[in-house]
């Protein structure tokens, strides 16, 4: 157990200063406790965390429940409507359709920005496989716009480190494979001069890693089994990895950028099974004296063939990928699970299952239209709509976006790659 003395915290087993603060440290009502063990939770129904994402027997993911085990709220309708007030621009399609559906003090990045004031996006890349799926853009798709809705620099944090130390990959495979990623990420249309994608094998290092550390030396084994279930078994190097990602939440880690301004807010667009990183860092950043990140967060993009969880970089036929051709999206969609009946009077009767359809469940994250994706939702759930022609529409929207990606992508060059990754003031970035 952890004891506050003056502006020390002391381990009463060693009576260790475990790490500094500054003032007296009130912790949130609204927030959960992060040292509770996420392996012990009180329903062993589901499993979300930065490594897994699973659910017993094969069932859907249960967010209400993620919800209320995280400790964070869900956006609503007024959330979405004051953003629209603050941009004067219609929200994402991910925003409006509740693909990013939970936060943590989203409202106090509108009230800053409401009031003037700056805050900077972080969201980041584990680079494990050279071509990415659909599921690994939503991010950045999503990041991409809020960039350009509230004018503000973005870190984007590649954790080559982190997939040599839980995919044992060697350390030139990851490396390659970030800048892999990297001309993926570029090719999703951000703009350099509000841009700075790095490395941590390149950047670790500077100011950067003194947040590291004093991260690291807020948290306690036991709390890091707590949180992240590490186990005896586990190697030292995933043990110390949590804190290299929260670092890029604190500005003082980007010198270059942000001088002078140790304490800028920053607002992270990210999946819900990397909130227990984020919600670490949020009870360290007070005894830091940072302000606490804010989180917008996604549901998974789920598979083709209908399980639970999200796509899976590990089973090519579970997704859409951006190096897919017209024929191989068009055949792994005719594969996928449909909500329909098993033959047309069946279907005209009840009408499809739109929950299990997973070609109906793309086309809310991907057709822009919501006139005409209202249309197919009453057609197609009434019965009027066959399969095949959901399946066709989407074929459609994904061999149209998958291609304009290739298009973008092929366009991105080394020099573009290393023009992003370099360590350079930005100084419009605000503009």
């Amino acid at each position: 157990m952890e004891v506050y003395k003056g502006d020390e915290i002391y381990s009463e087993s060693s009576e260790q200063v475990v790490c500094k603060v500054d003032h007296e440290i009130e912790p949130e009502s609204s927030e959960q406790p992060v040292y509770k063990n996420e392996s012990d939770s009180e329903s062993s129904e589901q499993e979300v965390n930065p490594w897994e994402v699973s659910t017993k027997d094969g069932g859907k993911i249960d967010y209400d429940k993620l919800i209320d085990k995280f400790g964070c709220e869900r956006v609503d309708e007024s959330l979405i409507n004051r953003v629209q007030r603050l941009t004067c621009r219609q929200p994402h399609v991910f925003l409006r359709r509740g693909v990013f559906f939970a936060h943590r003090d989203f409202n106090e990045i509108l009230d800053a920005f409401e009031r003037g004031d700056k805050f900077y996006l972080y969201t980041g890349r584990g680079p494990s496989s050279e071509a990415l799926h659909l599921g690994h853009l939503i991010p950045f798709m999503f990041t991409k716009y809020l960039q350009e809705a509230f004018k503000v620099p973005l870190v984007i944090q590649i954790t080559d480190d982190e997939k040599c130390i839980w995919k044992n990959l060697k350390v030139a495979d990851t490396k390659k494979l970030g800048r892999e990623n990297v001309k993926d990420i570029i090719a999703c249309g951000f703009d350099i001069t509000k841009t700075f994608i790095f490395s941590n094998f390149e950047y670790l290092g500077g100011a950067f890693y003194e947040n590291v550390v004093q991260v690291g030396n807020c948290i306690t084994l036991n709390k890091a089994k707590g949180i992240f279930g590490f186990s005896g078994e586990d190697h030292i190097a995933k043990i110390s990895f949590p804190p290299v990602q929260a670092a890029p939440s604190f500005s003082s880690s980007f010198q270059h950028l942000f001088p002078g301004e140790e304490n800028l807010r920053c607002l992270i667009p990210c999946a819900i099974d990397q909130d227990p990183y984020f919600r670490m860092t949020r009870d360290v950043a007070p005894r830091l004296g940072y302000s606490k990140p804010a989180l917008i967060e996604s549901s998974f993009f789920p598979a083709l063939r209908g399980k639970s969880g999200k796509m899976s970089a590990s089973d090519p036929n579970s997704a859409i990928y951006v190096t897919d051709s017209a024929k191989d999206i068009k055949k792994k969609i005719n594969g996928a699970v449909s909500g329909g009946q098993d033959n047309k009077d069946d279907h005209k009767k009840y009408g499809a299952n739109l929950e299990e359809d997973i070609p109906f469940k793309y086309l809310s994250f991907f057709l822009e239209n919501d006139s005409e994706l209202e249309h197919i939702k009453k057609e197609y759930g009434e019965g009027r709509m066959l399969t095949g022609a959901v399946k066709k529409r989407l074929t459609e929207v994904l061999i149209e976006i998958v291609e304009r990606h290739r298009r973008a992508r092929a366009a991105v060059t080394d020099e573009m790659v290393n023009a992003f990754m370099a360590v350079r003031p930005l100084p419009s970035m605000f503009e």
